[in-house]
């Protein structure tokens, strides 16, 4: 079990040297630039064994753009995904890790978020469709970063310019004939 960096350092999230409430229904780009190139290693709590789940091409992609991730998913313990072993819980974790990627419902999401605090993760990474903002504001005044409603494989792709290799949203690809 790892101890807390972070909670109870500044108390109140407002209190913070340089805390600004962070908006969590639009995120700049340079904020999620930041958080992603601030962490290294990454607790994907939700991580599956199965292919074609999201989380498991969300893992491989992380990993392929050089971020350790570790999987955590009770139903897989003492399994391996992706050339990493999976534990039951974050606070099995041997190695301290950057951030928490919560792939589980927005319920599920808070006491996660209690965990990621307990073991002195930096960041609090929700993903699409997973919302509390009682757990956010919790891992906030912890000092903790958070990010809501959002992937962090799409995050990276889109911020790098790689969603536009497949011709999404750069109207390279289409089914319209070129004039002329």
């Amino acid at each position: 079990m790892h101890s807390s960096r972070n909670a109870g350092r500044y108390g109140a999230g407002s209190e913070r040297p340089g805390y600004r409430p962070v908006n969590h229904d639009g995120y700049s780009d340079k904020f999620i630039l930041d958080v992603l190139g601030g962490v290294k290693s990454i607790a994907m709590v939700g991580a599956s064994p199965n292919w074609n789940r999201p989380s498991h091409f969300a893992m491989k992609y992380l990993q392929q753009k050089g971020y350790r991730v570790f999987p955590v998913n009770p139903a897989a313990a003492g399994e391996e995904i992706l050339g990493e072993a999976v534990v039951a819980s974050l606070k099995d974790l041997e190695a301290p890790v950057d951030m928490v990627d919560i792939f589980r419902n927005s319920e599920d999401a808070g006491p996660i978020t209690d965990e990621a605090i307990e073991i002195g993760a930096k960041v609090v990474w929700m993903q699409l469709g997973v919302r509390n903002d009682e757990a956010a504001k919790r891992a906030e005044d912890a000092g903790l970063t958070v990010v809501m409603d959002r992937c962090p494989k799409i995050e990276f792709a889109r911020l790098h310019g790689e969603l536009s290799w497949l011709g999404i949203n750069s109207r390279v690809i289409t089914s319209k004939r070129r004039r002329g």
